[in-house]
């Protein structure tokens, strides 16, 4: 049986040599997936007593809170209930509801379906409502529930390589294998509400269920029967004292709630993440060594041994590299898991041609990314309000389907970037200094010339002058992060296969267009 406070002093340990990892990969999680809610509040908190009306791309203009409380009062009309939509007990529940409910998920985007049909009453309303909710759904299953499997196999990883990097929470990726891993996933979710029906049931299913993600994470290929059957034998005879585990953090969440989660996302979710992949790692050590029914589906021993430089040339000399050409990248990276040694391997085509992000592009390519840039943000802008508020907001000043503003920022990062590469934490700080000084600028412009900006921030707890705010600044450093490192370069290699000829004409007729927008905009507005 193993101890609370040896599980502790593990996490602690290991706290202390990759903080700075842990602290990222918790970080990314947080903000792409609809785990540790709390830690986001410090970035995107509004005023309660307001209603939302902020034009802020990654923010909800109606709330999870407002959602909830006025569908709640629509339903109970003329009831006590209703009343919980006035005064301090609506402010009250609102902060509570913000605070735990998560940014992304299938829940929010349904009630906000049945809070617009209730309000307007239009079928317009309710047909891009369920689109929203179809969009959430397949973020959920597909990229959601994978990089949570992600961040388990990262934290398994990093107990006994020091060097184990931030982006080994985007592996299934990289393998190409989602679809087996989402259904198992999907599964666990479904059976999870409906066990939480009962209350009671629901509870203790958590805790049957709770290892899933990480025994996805040690094997992909493993069968929904045989994942669901180890969860449950894993954790036979410590449900209750993984629920005193978690209740042992409980004065760290309170504390955390005091700081708006700011030290939730700083120390808090690293660990409880590092304490629940030690954990894991105990109950599947002992599970394994007891030879228990199933065992061999826990078939990634060197999550708990390292092999030494004898077994690995050993490896290296009977690997097969037709089946997956890896052994060089995987060979000589220092202190990290041998990924060739691993029972999933990437296409060939995914390794023979990586995404080489340290490169140079000449000014035809640039010239063709800014148009791109500028279509791929309007479609992001639209796509994440459909998401969040269930309805179709026109994106952007002009007619068509461009924001210049990504144009600028993504060539920008390209040009000011391109010497950080090997620093991601600082490409990250330039992309959010660089997005600040850019939508400061632009609606400071815009007040002087209209009278008017194009976005309205003042609603927000950190905001400079209702300008710029830094859930927005923190949420572009992402998307820059995503340009310099992956967008850019794929698309300029696709780019570039083209003839000379064909990538001429491609760029004069983007220019053309986006150049009539701005002319019938200019001459309509």
């Amino acid at each position: 049986m193993w101890k609370r406070r040896t599980i502790k002093k593990k996490a602690v340990t290991l706290l202390k040599k990759s903080y700075s990892r842990m602290l990222s990969v918790c970080f990314l999680i947080a903000m792409l997936t609809a785990a540790y809610s709390v830690s986001t509040t410090f970035f995107n908190l509004q005023m309660p007593s307001e209603p939302s009306g902020t034009d802020a791309a990654y923010t909800f203009s109606i709330s999870n809170s407002e959602a909830v409380l006025d569908t709640i009062s629509h339903f109970f009309e003329g009831t006590p209930l209703a009343a919980i939509s006035d005064g301090i007990l609506y402010d009250i529940s609102s902060v509570v509801i913000d605070l735990f409910s998560p940014n992304i998920s299938v829940f929010f985007p349904f009630l906000r379906t049945i809070y617009y049909y209730l309000a307007e009453d239009t079928g317009t309303v309710l047909l891009f409502s369920t689109v929203s909710i179809l969009f959430a759904f397949l973020y959920q299953i597909f990229i959601s529930n994978i990089l949570l499997i992600g961040e388990k196999r990262f934290f398994l990883e990093n107990r006994n390589y020091r060097q184990t990097p931030v982006s080994k929470i985007f592996f299934l990726f990289k393998l190409r294998y989602i679809r087996h891993p989402a259904w198992v996933m999907f599964m666990r979710s479904l059976f999870q509400s409906l066990w939480n029906l009962t209350v009671v049931g629901g509870i203790v299913k958590h805790y049957e269920y709770i290892l899933i993600p990480y025994i996805l994470a040690e094997n992909p290929r493993i069968s929904r029967k045989d994942a669901f059957h180890l969860s449950r034998q894993l954790m036979r005879r410590s449900k209750w004292k993984f629920f005193m585990l978690d209740l042992s953090f409980a004065g760290w969440k309170i504390l955390s709630l005091f700081t708006l989660g700011l030290l939730d996302l700083l120390f808090v979710n690293p660990y409880i993440a590092a304490c629940r992949a030690e954990l894991y790692a105990t109950l599947r050590r002992n599970y394994v060594l007891s030879r228990s029914p199933g065992y061999e589906a826990l078939n990634d021993s060197y999550l708990e041994h390292v092999p030494s430089d004898d077994e690995l040339l050993i490896s290296k000399a009977l690997y097969d590299d037709s089946q997956g050409p890896y052994t060089k990248i995987s060979y000589f990276a220092p202190e990290q898991y041998t990924v060739f040694l691993f029972s999933v391997q990437p296409p060939i085509k995914a390794v023979r041609s990586p995404i080489k992000a340290e490169r140079k592009y000449d000014l035809l390519t640039y010239l063709f990314l800014f148009p791109v840039f500028s279509v791929s943000g309007w479609i992001l802008e639209t796509l994440i309000r459909l998401i969040n508020d269930g309805v179709w907001v026109k994106s952007g000043i002009l007619f068509g389907p461009w924001i210049p503003l990504y144009g600028l920022y993504g060539i920008l990062i390209l040009l000011l970037g391109k010497h950080l590469i090997k620093k991601p934490a600082l490409v990250f700080i330039l992309n959010m200094l660089l997005y600040s000084v850019l939508e400061y600028s632009a609606n400071f412009i815009s007040e002087l010339i209209t009278g008017k900006a194009l976005r309205e921030y003042s609603e927000f707890f950190l905001n400079l002058n209702g300008r710029v705010y830094l859930g927005g600044a923190i949420a572009f450093a992402l998307i820059g992060c995503a340009i310099l490192y992956y967008l850019a370069p794929r698309w300029a290699d696709r780019y570039m296969k083209l003839g000379h000829s064909k990538r001429v004409f491609l760029c004069t007729l983007l220019y053309v267009l986006f150049i009539a927008d701005v002319i019938f905009t200019v001459l309509l507005g």
